[in-house]
């Protein structure tokens, strides 16, 4: 389409990193996923209790379905030092999408993570075996006796991941929420298994919009200038292993605005009109179909959606809140409309 065109039809969006949460917060979250134009999703599994075992999946993917019966919720598992590789074939086999790494204790729910990759290795290949996905949340913990905060976690973890690569060359990768430039060119390097999500929020804000501004805090947080401008740069470019996943993450606005608010911003409402926002004002309307509906669904080996959604250039006002949570950019004004 022209950069001046009014309206937009594409097919319904995959969004391949979201966060929906339990209980109360889950139903009211879960049937939202639809307004922001989304048919597809992968459930990230850092509930409290994490999500495990195949039952757990399989339960909570129930629950979601009663809840949002027009969305196909894929499933993912949380790995646990003590994973089996029976849990990994048995996953496989019943048609869970992947398995989340999250380093222990980098950002919610990751305190029964991983701390060392190796004794996981017969996991890591048995997921290659039976085609799983491994989705990294690739940050190392803070050391500040090695100079490690959260400006420079995620690019002292890559060379993590490259390893891993070099290891189990088949084994399909997800470098989630990039947030610099250095991840950005590893996945460029490391070739057609390794793929990398992008959130809406991370391709507007830096450093100093979150510094001090609860709601704009997420894990990883965003960086400098032209680490933005590296996400910029490879959506502009319409690379194919480059993809949505808006890791979508709501907390109680008690739990955001308070001493030390959490990790997470919330997108899923209006998750293409801030992506539709963001491409217009870069000038790239054209790749924001292929980025939402196409190269994830590729990677993941997943069918196209069927269903079409139309975005329109129709000024709105994001709402100040959706029942307990603020959501990203609450109150400020968005140039496109589902």
């Amino acid at each position: 389409m022209s950069p001046a065109a009014d309206s937009l039809t594409l097919r319904r969006a995959d969004d391949f990193h979201v966060h929906v949460r339990q209980h109360e917060l889950m139903r009211t979250v879960t049937p939202m996923l639809r307004l922001g134009g989304i048919a597809r999703c992968l459930v990230m599994p850092n509930t409290q209790p994490p999500i495990t075992t195949l039952s757990q999946a399989i339960t909570y993917r129930a629950e979601l379905n009663d809840l949002a019966p027009g969305i196909e919720f894929l499933m993912s598992l949380y790995l646990t030092p003590d994973m089996a590789t029976t849990t990994i074939h048995g996953a496989a086999e019943a048609g869970i999408a992947g398995v989340k790494l999250y380093p222990r204790g980098v950002t919610t729910h990751s305190d029964e993570g991983i701390d060392d990759l190796e004794p996981i290795y017969p996991v890591f290949k048995a997921m290659e075996e039976t085609g799983m996905v491994l989705e990294i949340h690739a940050e190392s913990p803070s050391d500040h006796a090695r100079d490690i905060c959260v400006l420079n976690a995620d690019e002292d973890f890559l060379p993590k991941v490259g390893r891993l690569h070099a290891d189990f060359p088949s084994l399909r990768i997800v470098f989630e929420h990039v947030t610099s430039a250095a991840a950005v060119s590893l996945v460029r390097l490391l070739g057609d298994t390794v793929a990398a999500t992008i959130t809406a929020h991370h391709l507007d804000l830096t450093v100093d919009d979150w510094a001090g501004k609860n709601h704009n805090f997420c894990k990883p947080v965003a960086k400098f200038p032209h680490d933005r401008d590296a996400l910029r740069a490879v959506v502009a470019e319409g690379h194919p292993r480059f993809f949505l996943g808006s890791d979508s993450a709501p907390h109680p606005v008690g739990m955001k605005e308070c001493a030390e608010g959490c990790a997470g911003v919330f997108t899923s409402p209006l998750l293409l009109p801030y992506l539709a926002d963001t491409f217009d004002r870069l000038g790239i309307l054209d790749r924001l179909e292929p980025f939402v509906s196409e190269f994830g669904s590729k990677f993941y080996d997943t069918r196209p959606n069927e269903e079409t959604v139309t975005l329109v250039r129709r000024e709105q006002q994001v709402p100040g809140t959706y029942g307990p949570i603020v959501p990203y950019r609450a109150g400020e004004k968005l140039a496109w409309s589902v």
